[in-house]
């Protein structure tokens, strides 16, 4: 049965955090807010856990999951050679809305789906996604709707989508903004704008001049 924590009120916020970590370590999904819209996280390096999340999207493993981070630090246990211009876009709209798509190491012994040997990371900007990841390490998160349905913006509409499929729901109350984040590809020589979303391209160019959008 899945259990709904207000995090809101400090106890309960604390016992959902604790609920929600416990639940990632057994592989199961959670539900927890970002600064942009709801995410529906699991373990990024359970392989079951990010199957069982993509069923609950009811999406294929030809659209896989993003990864949150709670630290820029995780990036670089995950992505090899990192170029200055990533790192630029980091120190600039991290954490906030700008996902970026790097190589990463092969070592890495997870299954997110049709990757190619790419991830798409981001470091939300919400205290509650930020505790629950320095906890947890970095998990595979997507919006916690089904495919095709809104991004939910409350976790009222998260959990109508998704009921008892999830173990945890983190309620923080509304998301900031319903914009979804934007994404930069860092994988070749010059940085291309895969998605326009929270930050526009105008404020990417001021810190990589050479951006390309798609």
């Amino acid at each position: 049965m899945s259990r709904r924590f207000d995090c809101s009120v400090a106890a309960e916020r604390a016992m959902g955090l604790g609920e929600a970590v416990s639940a990632v370590r057994r592989g199961e999904i959670v539900v927890l807010p970002t600064d942009t819209v709801y995410g529906l996280g699991a373990d990024a390096f359970g392989p079951e856990a990010v199957a069982r999340l993509l069923d609950a999207k009811g999406r294929g493993r030809n659209m896989p999951s993003p990864v949150l981070v709670g630290s820029p630090d995780d990036l670089d246990a995950l992505v090899d050679d990192l170029p200055q211009r990533a790192r630029d876009l980091m120190q600039a709209f991290w954490p906030g809305g700008l996902t970026l798509v790097a190589r990463h190491k092969p070592s890495l012994r997870w299954d997110l789906g049709e990757t190619h040997g790419t991830v798409a990371v981001r470091m939300p900007a919400h205290p509650v996604a930020l505790d629950l990841l320095m906890a947890t390490g970095p998990l595979a998160v997507s919006s916690a709707n089904l495919t095709g349905k809104p991004s939910p913006q409350d976790c009222d509409a998260a959990q109508g989508m998704l009921g008892e499929a999830v173990a945890v729901y983190l309620d923080a109350g509304p998301t900031p903004a319903a914009v979804p984040s934007s994404i930069v590809d860092i994988t070749g020589t010059a940085p291309v704008l895969l998605r326009a979303g929270a930050i526009s391209a105008e404020r990417l160019r001021e810190v990589v001049p050479d951006l390309a959008e798609r």
